[in-house]
């Protein structure tokens, strides 16, 4: 089984931080989004990964290469033709096989290994309260019996969660040729959701598998949601701290981190390397390497290399920033 994971987003909804950083790549209680998701499917027993990159590509094969000793194929999405067209153009890498596509940015628990040993075509879903902005499926029982891409008036509250389990492939590339070919596209995109409604028409079957869990990483907002979530059930990590400091769990600290006269949490990561000097810090993602210093931080995503010093702030900032009290200045 190969897992085939899209990470060519170029995620200008997490701008500042996507200038520098691939978004598959922004850390989330102590891991990267794609780090997450891979380890999930390691533990389901997928062993082989094809990664379809675009935006800053090199940066994430380079850290995938780093972290993982894992089977690996690289494919460039040179246009960003939407989801569709992002499969497709890996389809030299998995045709005649099952296949499982997992969104590059879906941090999610399911028993993908039930799934898989279940067989079949399938696809996790989700019910949410506003499906216009998902793929959408109608069932009877676990049987799908149409599907729709961001429907404008809603037909069903069960959303496609981003992962897909395809037992048909060929027939898979055979719908997305068929996308590309005729022109079909929705919101100016070749959307898999279409593809596998051809499927459907063609008499393929797909069911559905239900997630326990599904974490939006689409915007600032969310990914503090999603590190709220994810440090709640893992409980965090706190390596080493300095003097005068309280930790208020859950929270993951990083190697190297320096920690003094501080008061740290509930729901923060610091990245390895950060100083948090004489300041309090509740409900953020703090960078590595960088520096904050008598300041007082909430519900706030600072990138690597920054510093950050005095006054209360609520911060939204990318790499190597520097946000000052502005001391004797005019």
């Amino acid at each position: 089984m190969k897992a085939l994971i899209p990470v060519a987003g170029i995620g200008t909804r997490l701008r500042p931080h996507t200038w520098t950083v691939p978004k598959a790549l922004i850390n989330v209680a102590g891991k990267t989004i794609l780090g997450h998701i891979i380890d999930i499917l390691l533990e389901a027993g997928i062993e082989e990964y094809i990664f379809v990159t675009g935006h800053m590509g090199d940066r994430v094969r380079e850290w995938a290469e780093e972290t993982y000793d894992i089977p690996m194929e690289w494919v460039v999405q040179k246009e960003m033709a939407g989801l569709g067209h992002a499969v497709l153009q890996a389809g030299n890498e998995f045709a005649g096989e099952p296949v499982f596509v997992v969104l590059g940015d879906t941090i999610f628990k399911a028993d993908i290994g039930g799934v898989v040993e279940r067989g079949g075509n399938s696809l996790g879903v989700m019910e949410v309260d506003d499906p216009r902005r998902f793929g959408v499926v109608v069932v009877e029982g676990e049987k799908v019996v149409k599907l729709v891409e961001k429907p404008d008036q809603p037909i069903s509250h069960l959303a496609i969660a981003g992962l897909y389990h395809i037992t048909e492939s060929d027939l898979l590339l055979a719908s997305l040729e068929r996308l590309v070919s005729e022109d079909i596209r929705t919101r100016g995109e070749y959307q898999l959701t279409d593809a596998l409604a051809l499927m459907l028409e063609g008499g393929a079957t797909f069911r559905t598998f239900a997630l326990d869990a599904w974490y939006d990483c689409g915007v600032p907002q969310t990914v503090l949601e999603t590190n709220r979530a994810l440090l709640d059930t893992s409980g965090g990590q706190v390596a080493e701290i300095g003097d005068r400091t309280v930790i208020v769990p859950p929270v993951h600290i990083g190697e190297g981190a320096e920690l003094t006269g501080s008061v740290v949490g509930p729901h923060v990561t610091v990245g390895a390397g950060t100083a948090i000097l004489g300041s309090v810090i509740r409900d953020s993602i703090i960078g590595r390497n960088s520096v904050v210093d008598g300041a007082v931080v909430e519900a706030s995503i600072i990138g690597d290399n920054c510093s950050v010093r005095g006054r209360p702030l609520c911060l939204n900032i990318g790499d190597s920033s520097i946000i000052d009290r502005g001391e004797g200045q005019g």
